[in-house]
């Protein structure tokens, strides 16, 4: 009986089995594409849609124009049931079932069409309904107390977390996203009144960050006195320069609530209501029109315009020159091959050599008029001061009869030494650095020489009457570039890389600091009255800056093609040329209004 009953129901199975095509799925027979999972849009820009199950290409359906797609939409009675499928690129008609299911899904009711969620429930106590409950007894008192197994568990584990023996977990890496690069970065189309409104969006005004009149400590200054106070009060709302006085609590926890606090978020609710916002369109100018109007060249005249002769007698490089105060008619120049030479302007003659046998690194005449008294620096770490002997004979022996009456043996300071060279007739003043430059007082008693190099005696000032000479600081503030002399006040004005510090010598100390606009300084210049200083700097920056008005460049040009060397101010066409570096040698004139 068992082996018979073995028997039937094994032929059960292979009845069952040999019926698999009843369990076999429609919607699986459709499915001829067999890309697997993976982006359809992959295929976008391809001719096929994917492979069939013998691995062919599926060709996609021919693209419909808006009037065929129109045509069908109005023709056929079942167009509202396609839909796109994405697999073939053929259009799928829903059955009345797929329908129902995705109006259930719009709706927020479940997928499945009669399903009752709250099905009637079948009590396990009683097949009839009871009003009370089976058992009322109220909850024991040991019910409340807490169990101490667990509170033994809990020390436990709070005890491992002090010690260690119990760590959190470590919070995950986040993982590295991997995109296409060369995806787009909206892939999803908007219309165009999406876009027109992402275009037109104008974020509202931020309100503006308080200042420390409204700090609960403000400084004295930003409180009102009794006038301030008075006439704020007599001010109409609308005119007043702030809506509320400031006051000054010890603490924090003193400030009491805001009184205005609900009126100023109820105008700022109705500025962000009412005040329309605009898009503001931007005025097509032409950068051209923006530049000013240069004067026309003839109305700068008179300026050098034709190459009159050369000055040729130098040896090698020419370092520095300048001219005699009185008529402008001698200038002097120094040059590396260790010669002073003087040289007539009206024909470009030399007058008269001198010779000082190390390169000359600047030469400066004296500005008194009744002498004619140059003063050269070498790089032997010495200054000449010495007679041009050029011009008019009267002062040329004035020049040499008030050297020979100066009495070098009267100097103060130990290291510099002032003597007088017997064969020339020099006065020769012999420093412990190479000296950079050397400049004159306006009254010719004083002048000033620069050392290269960064330590408190880079800058010393002679007396030419005493024979004497002193050190102005006793601690460097970086390296000095070059200094001047104001033409009216006792004033000197000494240049580092960034910064021009202002000095009164007779108060001996500093009057002002001067930003000079640029990144390293290169030279200097003032006007006669003092008023106006002019710079200019390594990185091609000319700052004209108003010592009356600002501390602050007034005018900044960078018109220039290389590094500013030097600046000459005209003294009576207010004209300034600037000269580049060499060996490039250009020069470039501007008149100033």
């Amino acid at each position: 009986m068992g082996r018979r009953r073995w028997a039937l129901n094994t032929e059960e199975i292979l009845k069952q089995s040999r019926n698999f095509d009843d369990y076999d799925s429609d919607d699986e027979e459709d499915l001829r594409n067999t890309i697997g999972n993976v982006p359809v849009k992959w295929y976008d820009g391809e001719e096929h849609a994917g492979y069939d199950h013998d691995g062919n290409r599926i060709s996609k359906p021919p693209k419909k124009s808006e009037i065929e797609t129109f045509m069908e939409k109005m023709e056929d009675p079942d167009y509202w049931r396609k839909v796109l499928d994405v697999q073939t690129g053929c259009d799928a008609v829903l059955t009345d079932e797929q329908v129902d299911v995705i109006n259930a899904l719009n709706q927020g009711r479940y997928p499945t069409v009669g399903y009752n969620p709250y099905q009637p429930f079948v009590d396990l106590y009683s097949s009839q309904k009871e009003i009370h409950p089976m058992t009322n007894n109220p909850e024991s008192k040991q019910s409340f107390t807490p169990s101490l197994d667990e509170r033994r568990i809990v020390g436990r584990m709070v005890y491992a977390f002090k010690m260690g023996w119990i760590k959190p977990k470590k919070p995950k890496e986040a993982e590295k996203q991997i995109y296409d690069i060369w995806a787009e970065e909206d892939s999803e189309r908007k219309t165009k009144s999406e876009l027109a409104r992402i275009r037109m969006h104008f974020p509202a005004p931020k309100v503006p960050l308080p200042g420390h009149s409204e700090s609960y400590n403000p400084p004295p200054e930003y409180l009102f006195s009794e006038d301030e106070h008075k006439s704020w009060q007599e001010t109409e709302p609308e005119l007043r320069r702030q809506n509320f006085v400031p006051q000054k609590y010890n603490c924090l926890r003193h400030v009491p609530a805001y009184e205005l606090f609900f009126n100023e978020r109820f105008e700022r609710c109705l500025d962000l209501f009412l005040a329309p916002r605009k898009q503001k369109m931007k005025l097509n100018v032409d950068p051209s029109d923006l530049l000013p109007d240069l004067p026309n060249p003839a109305d700068l005249r008179p300026f050098p315009t034709t190459f009159a002769f050369a000055m040729k007698g130098h040896n090698a490089q020419v370092r520095c020159m300048c001219f005699e105060p009185q008529k402008s008619e001698i200038l002097v120049s120094g040059g590396i091959d260790g010669t002073c030479r003087f040289w007539s302007i009206g024909n470009g003659r030399c007058m008269r050599v001198e010779t000082l046998g190390s390169p000359v690194t600047s030469v400066q005449y004296c500005p008194k008029t009744d002498i004619t008294l140059v003063a050269a620096a070498t790089e032997d770490c010495k200054i000449h001061l010495f007679s041009s002997m050029c011009g008019d004979r009267l002062l040329n022996a004035s020049t040499r009869d008030y050297l020979f009456s100066l009495d070098c043996g009267t100097a103060k300071n130990d290291h510099i030494q002032w003597t007088r060279d017997p064969n020339t007739g020099h006065i020769v003043l012999t420093l412990s650095n190479a000296i950079r430059q050397v400049t004159w007082h306006a009254k010719g008693d004083y002048f000033a020489s620069v050392a290269a190099v960064r330590q408190p005696d880079s800058l010393v000032i002679h007396q030419l009457s005493k024979c004497n000479s002193q050190v102005p600081f006793s601690r460097s503030k970086g390296t000095i570039i070059n200094v001047l002399f104001h033409p009216q006040k006792p004033h000197l004005f000494v240049s580092t890389q960034r910064h021009i510090r202002i000095y009164d010598l007779a108060k001996c100390q500093q009057v002002k600091k001067v930003l000079i606009g640029t990144r390293w300084l290169g030279c200097m210049e003032l006007d006669p009255s003092g008023n106006n200083l002019f710079v200019g700097g390594l990185d091609r920056v000319f700052a004209w800056i108003d010592l009356q008005l600002s501390a602050k460049p007034w005018k900044t040009l960078i018109h220039h093609s290389a590094a500013i060397r030097d600046i000459a101010y005209h003294r009576r066409s207010f004209c300034i040329p600037n000269t580049f570096p060499f060996p490039s040698g250009h020069c470039v004139c501007r008149k100033l209004y």
